[in-house]
């Protein structure tokens, strides 16, 4: 790397670990789904709330809590034990529910497919380990192969195609995705600090893709580090990289931290005088 480019990657770093000691905290962590693996204590119940609350994690904030609040609610005490023992009258509780363009026969078909996994592999984590890549660069292959799994689970038993909506809640990177609810899910899953719970320790987090949404995509291309129009995993890929010249053991360290502007500021991209007290308008808004 040149002079130059070291000088640059040590200011990102600057940066970087400014917005990390300031939005990195629990207390912050409500509106964002994450919130919902806390509702719980034991790991089964958190797994479950946490994968079901990434996968409604598309639209408006506040729809996304509504949302997941009443899903979490119709299944009682404990998501776990709803789920494995997903039946006929678990179904008629949620007739009703839908988040945007996702049913309540989208929710039970994932539901189904979560039973079938947890009663195979002992968890959702076991289910991923089962196609976990160890030796490959990222989690891609093994993402892929979590998505695969699951879905056989739909069509081995039967034989159409699978719905739209089951396919929306599972995003496959095979299909050129850079499935942001699911590389969130990995995130909040493998990770462990004062925001992610890091229930799952056999993954190593050098592995894990940044989840790329709207205020992530805004902010990568104020920092320079991504300017495409569409977001796909091949984006998600190089932005990746590029925080792992920051980070190289923990990728997406600064996820949760950056998109706060976005979520607790409100940062457009546009300026306001609010700008000035932001750790990005110094160095890379001010003279833009």
């Amino acid at each position: 790397m040149t002079e130059r480019g070291q000088k640059k990657v040590s200011l990102l770093r600057e940066v970087l670990e400014g917005i990390y000691k300031k939005y990195n905290r629990f207390e912050l962590i409500a509106p964002d789904p994450l919130q919902f693996v806390y509702k719980y204590k034991n790991k089964p119940d958190m797994e479950v709330a946490g994968f079901l609350a990434s996968a409604l994690a598309y639209g408006r904030v506040q729809q996304i809590e509504k949302s997941v609040t009443d899903l979490l609610g119709r299944m009682g005490k404990g998501p776990f034990d709803f789920t494995v023992n997903f039946n006929s009258r678990n179904r008629k509780l949620l007739e009703g529910f839908k988040h945007r363009f996702n049913t309540a026969d989208d929710i039970a078909n994932l539901l189904k497919l979560l039973r079938g996994a947890i009663k195979k592999y002992g968890s959702i984590e076991g289910c991923f380990l089962a196609g976990y890549q160890k030796d490959d660069k990222d989690i891609v292959q093994s993402l892929s192969n979590f998505c695969s799994r699951l879905l056989s689970g739909y069509t081995d038993k039967s034989g159409g195609a699978v719905p739209k909506g089951l396919m929306y809640l599972l995003s496959d990177p095979a299909r050129g995705s850079a499935c942001k609810r699911l590389n969130m899910y990995l995130r909040w899953m493998v990770r462990d600090d004062d925001v992610d719970a890091g229930l799952w320790k056999s993954i190593d987090k050098a592995k894990l893709i940044v989840p790329i949404d709207t205020h992530m995509e805004r902010l990568c291309k104020i920092l320079g580090l991504y300017n495409r129009k569409t977001v796909s995993m091949k984006a998600a890929r190089e932005i990746t990289e590029s925080f792992a010249e920051i980070e190289s053991d923990d990728p997406v360290k600064y996820d949760f931290a950056l998109s706060r502007i976005g979520i607790i500021e409100d940062c457009t991209g546009k300026y306001r005088p609010q700008c000035k007290q932001c750790e990005l308008f110094k160095n890379y808004c001010s003279n833009k």
